[in-house]
């Protein structure tokens, strides 16, 4: 053998050593693909990050890292929407609170991204509840103090260790309309309904004259430049806006101006949904809910239900599942789905809302289900993932396996022996 050939020999061996370290396989699992496969029982193949096979006759290499299932499921990464995760600390110390401005020049070109923080303690915790990527919305550190509608930017993080948590920035534009609006806007809900159509309006202008915008002529306008520039994506269709309502009326008004200004709207709060459902299954418009939401916590959704989740999707919209508490409470997203199901939801329908539906909604579409070339962010559980006694076994975010251990896990190590006697030597 040539001395070239032995090379080639031995950078084949080598090439054939690094690829198959970057392989995974996930083996006896019973996998919830969410997507055209369906559920099937097998293996999911993983290399380089990327699914490469699933299904029951998956051939899995000699050298690949092989996780166990041990007949539990399977499913994608958990997609949480409307979340401060990363955005915010500890909420009684403002300076830890990146959510919000209160800058009175400042509303739509306010951008969430810039204040996630990494190492955000919360991170962990949701990612062993299952949540491998989420959507970080803005909210309003104000109500009567600031008349601008507009929230900012939302932006999608991954949860992955150690990456850099912002993977899109400017993915949505945050509106709350009702009556967190209508105090913005002078106490009434017309009155912020009159604001928003003069500020579409006013973008629109902008959008067609920002030359004359840059010389100076041009008329009074109530936002900033910055503002302005934020907004013409959404008014041409190209970003999508949130738009937080809650009872029904306000939901037909919304609905109505999306069609008149041909606006990208997705809803989120929509507790009076289900009285709507078919008037938004007909407009095409996904909505962001929680599904725990039942007591009227206000005027405005006094029509709240349990079964609001299972009768939006029986009228055909696409529903996603929203956190309704804190980031320190991510990993109970999935418990509001399985009390969805609990309430007419079929259990497929809740794991869609948990991962390919949001996914679906923005825009993400190497994630949110378990199939060829998609991402490898996948989730191995003991058991039913919507069950509260289920764990999981395993979280891959791009095909690398994510510590299974957070600060309260460490914390609980450290003081477990709390309250026992001391030992001899510390003793007085």
């Amino acid at each position: 053998m040539t001395r070239f050939a032995i090379l080639l020999a031995l950078f084949a061996t080598l090439f054939a050593n690094i690829a198959t370290a970057d392989t995974v396989a996930i083996t006896n699992a019973r996998i919830h693909t969410m997507g055209k496969a369906g559920d099937v029982e097998g293996t999911v193949l993983i290399h380089n990050g990327w699914v490469a096979q699933v299904g029951p006759r998956v051939r899995v290499p000699a050298n690949a890292i092989v996780i166990d299932a041990k007949g539990g499921a399977v499913t994608p990464g958990f997609f949480i929407v409307g979340t401060n995760l990363g955005a915010l600390e500890v909420d009684l110390v403002k300076e830890t609170n990146d959510t919000a401005t209160t800058n009175s020049g400042l509303s739509a070109a306010f951008n969430i991204a810039y204040g996630i923080d990494a190492s955000a303690v919360a991170i962990p915790v949701a990612r062993l509840g299952g949540v491998t990527r989420a959507l970080v919305t803005p909210s309003y550190a104000d109500a009567e103090d600031r008349e601008l509608l507009f929230a900012g930017q939302a932006a999608v993080i991954t949860l992955a260790e150690g990456a850099n948590p912002v993977t899109r920035s400017r993915v949505a534009q945050v509106l709350e309309l009702g009556e967190g609006g209508a105090a913005r806007a002078g106490g009434a809900r017309g009155s912020a309904i009159t604001a928003l159509r003069a500020d579409l309006d006013d973008v629109r202008w902008y959008a067609r004259r920002r030359g004359a915008y840059n010389t100076g002529g041009t008329r009074d306008l109530r936002f900033t430049k910055a503002d302005l520039d934020a907004l013409i994506p959404v008014v041409q269709g190209r970003t999508k806006l949130i738009v937080g309502v809650h009872r029904a009326a306000d939901i037909r008004e919304v609905l109505k101006i999306a069609r008149e200004y041909r606006l990208k709207i997705v809803l989120s709060g929509a507790e009076e949904g289900w009285m709507m459902a078919d008037e938004i299954a007909r407009a095409r418009v996904p909505v962001l809910l929680n599904p725990t939401a039942n007591l009227p916590s206000s005027f405005e959704a006094r029509g709240s239900t349990m079964e609001n989740a299972a009768r939006l999707h029986t009228a055909g919209v696409t529903i996603a599942i929203a956190n309704g508490d804190g980031a320190s409470r991510l990993r109970e997203a999935r418990y509001n789905a399985g009390n969805a199901v609990a309430h007419g939801l079929p259990h497929n329908a809740a794991l869609a809302a948990l991962t390919i539906n949001p996914a679906r909604i923005f825009g993400e579409t190497k994630v949110g289900s378990i199939e060829r070339g998609k991402q490898a962010d996948i989730v191995v559980w003991t058991g039913d993932p919507l069950e509260p006694s289920t764990q999981p076994i395993a979280v891959l975010i791009k095909g690398v396996q994510q510590p299974m251990d957070s600060r309260a896990d460490e914390l609980a190590r450290r003081y477990r022996t709390l309250g026992t006697p001391y030992p001899p030597a510390y003793r007085d």
